[in-house]
């Protein structure tokens, strides 16, 4: 700004002051000058710069357009997607409506062991199924007709009492095994299937014997603790809500022999239900 001040005043050292006239006049012409030439030189000096500004300017608008053909669009789907893990439980149903979430039906490799926690999502997902639901409908409906255990008694309001059992047996049994012991006792809760590599008869007795040989979580085979306490402790609870008529030692023993019964059938469904739709559904 000094600098500037200099210039525009025009006092000069050796300059020396001469009276005239109209001094003011001929003062302020010569301060105009300067300021223009001033001006010119301050817009010479900022001409390189702005040219620098507009090729870079330039530069980054060939190179936006360029990339704009890599670069991602939001409007369009992405070329590459990312690669999702296998679901940890089977979604598949037999036959279309039964769920088999606890089936693992690929055993060829080697398969990643339940946390605690998906022993516990196991459980919950196979009781709030609706199948289920349904099940304990007609599980009621098929005691009611004989006054069967439990024995509830006739009518409307015992039925919805043999509903309510029904449904809580099975969750009881279902939490009791998939959930608390398989976790205490470092168990899987999963029936491993044997698959089509194995004879016929073979995979029935191995579907049968799984009620009583299970499988660790480090491997290895055991006694299935977790299914066979699971359904004697949940029979055991189920004396706190049946009646009186159905809390005796045979009856118990004989609800013991159906449950069995009914795991062993759904072992059979899921080692065989696979082939049946591939052969007759050419389902893959």
């Amino acid at each position: 700004m000094a600098l500037y001040g200099h210039i525009l005043g025009g006092n000069r050292p050796d300059q020396r002051t001469v009276e005239r006239p109209n001094v003011s006049r001929h003062v302020y012409a010569g301060i105009a000058r300067r300021a223009w030439i001033v001006l010119a030189a301050m817009l010479c000096a900022g001409l390189p710069a702005s040219a620098q500004t507009i090729e870079y300017a330039g530069d980054s608008a060939i190179a936006a357009y360029e990339l704009e053909g890599a670069w991602p669009n939001p409007e369009m789907p992405l070329a590459i997607e990312a690669v999702r893990p296998a679901p940890v439980f089977n979604e598949d149903r037999i036959m279309g409506v039964m769920p088999d979430y606890q089936t693992v039906r690929d055993t060829t490799h080697r398969v990643t062991p339940l946390t605690a926690r998906q022993k516990w999502i196991l459980a919950a997902k196979e009781t709030t199924d609706p199948f289920n639901f349904g099940t304990a409908f007609l599980t009621a409906a098929e005691s009611q007709r004989g006054n069967e255990t439990p024995k509830y008694g006739e009518g409307w309001a015992n039925y919805g009492r043999r509903v309510y059992a029904a449904q809580l047996d099975f969750a009881t049994q279902n939490f009791l095994s998939a959930g608390v012991l398989a976790s205490i006792f470092h168990q899987d809760p999963r029936y491993y299937r044997r698959g089509p590599q194995s004879k016929f008869f073979a995979r029935i007795c191995y579907s049968v014997s799984q009620l009583l040989v299970g499988h660790q979580d480090s491997g290895r085979r055991a006694f299935n603790v977790s299914n066979v306490g699971g359904i004697a402790m949940g029979i055991g609870v189920s004396n706190l809500y049946y009646p009186s008529a159905s809390r005796t030692g045979t009856v118990m023993a004989g609800r013991l022999g159906t449950s069995m019964m009914g795991s062993a059938v759904g072992n059979l469904m899921s080692e065989f239900w696979p082939d049946i739709e591939q052969k007759f559904f050419h389902k893959k």
